[in-house]
């Protein structure tokens, strides 16, 4: 018999963020695929309460809880011992849990000191013949692997944005707490405060519905016989201000400061959407000045409706990787989109 644990930790406002609840939907499909399994949920923060009364109407019969000041950010030896606790008190065999930064840094670590076995970036959850199995992308997103493991405790981190958010409501709910005894050594490391870019200036936005992608095409001679640089600019970062999008970018591009030629200075190789970059899950793609090859559209893999704009009608994109391909000056596109989304 199987005890599910979803491992979560709150954000700094004591919520929790939309990949735990993705996580816990996971997990509560897996609990019902399991017969005789318990479904339990721990919960790591400042406190705890608040969040767990968020989801107090999900199938989980006990919610664990480590709170304190210790606990309200990341830090490895804080986390791996606060995690490790909850799960010696919940005695979990397997444990769901998002794969962010914070725990992908952590959970493997945990599972060796307990003699188990993670594995992250897992984008599907299932139960056949009463044992469980992971999916598994490979080699860049081009490769996908079914694993099924013996060992216990299992520690499985599920990719952001690859479930449905459970729809859990909210109630109260009972937390048990779990002690954690921390000596100075444990907090050696202290955070002194968060760098982040201005809300307008930040382009990788995970959670937007439209993932916005240049190519190489932004910086090239033009029918003018000119580049048009900083128009490009203001046109790409006006769209994804109006737009609030999520900007991607071809290899080519990100990669044309290294050859001395004009860059797009917002761009990075953070950006970079393909085989060597990104496999981003958004509800819609459009591609502008881009080919379409394939080491490219390969992160494309996970977009729901894709779009291109280009003046090659025989690119990829027109070869069964878009779903429309406009045949178009994308600076003209854009610009009228532009036009038109300030016009409300």
């Amino acid at each position: 018999m199987e005890t599910i644990l979803v491992l979560a930790h709150t954000e700094t406002d004591g919520s929790l963020a939309k990949p735990v609840r993705e996580a816990l939907h996971a997990a509560a499909a897996l609990h019902k695929s399991l017969a005789g399994s318990k479904l339990l949920v721990g919960l790591i923060g400042e406190d705890v309460q608040a969040a767990a009364n968020s989801i107090a109407a999900s199938p989980a019969t006990k919610y664990f809880g480590v709170t304190g000041a210790d606990f309200s950010v990341s830090r490895y030896a804080t986390d791996a011992a606060a995690a490790e606790a909850i799960f010696k008190a919940a005695q979990a065999t397997v444990v769901v849990a998002p794969a962010t930064s914070r725990w992908a840094r952590v959970l493997p670590g945990v599972a060796q000191r307990l003699g188990g076995r993670a594995d992250t970036h897992v984008t599907g959850v299932a139960v056949a013949d009463g044992k469980i199995s992971v999916n598994r992308w490979y080699y860049r997103q081009r490769m996908e692997g079914v694993l099924t493991r013996t060992q216990r405790p299992w520690i499985i981190g599920v990719d952001p944005g690859s479930h449905t958010p459970c729809e859990c409501g909210a109630g109260a709910a009972s937390v048990e707490m779990v002690p954690v005894n921390l000596t100075e050594a444990n907090k050696r490391t202290t955070v002194v405060g968060i760098r982040e870019p201005k809300a307008d200036a930040q382009t990788i936005r995970p959670d937007a519905e439209l993932l916005f992608v240049t190519g190489a095409g932004w910086t090239k001679k033009q029918a003018d016989g000119q580049t048009h640089v900083p128009e490009a600019e203001k046109l790409i970062l006006g769209f994804l201000k109006q737009a609030r999008a999520s900007l991607g970018s071809s290899k080519s591009l990100v990669d044309l400061g290294g050859e001395g030629q004009a860059v797009l200075p917002f761009l990075s190789h953070l950006n970079q959407i393909g085989q060597t970059g990104a496999t981003p899950r958004h509800a819609k793609g459009l591609s502008t000045c881009c080919h379409g090859e394939e080491p490219h559209t390969v992160g494309w893999r996970f977009i729901g409706e894709r779009r291109a704009i280009s003046l090659d009608p025989n690119c990829g994109w027109a070869r069964g990787k878009a779903d429309v391909l406009y045949v178009a000056d994308a600076f003209a596109v854009v610009a009228k989109v532009n036009e038109l989304l300030a016009a409300g």
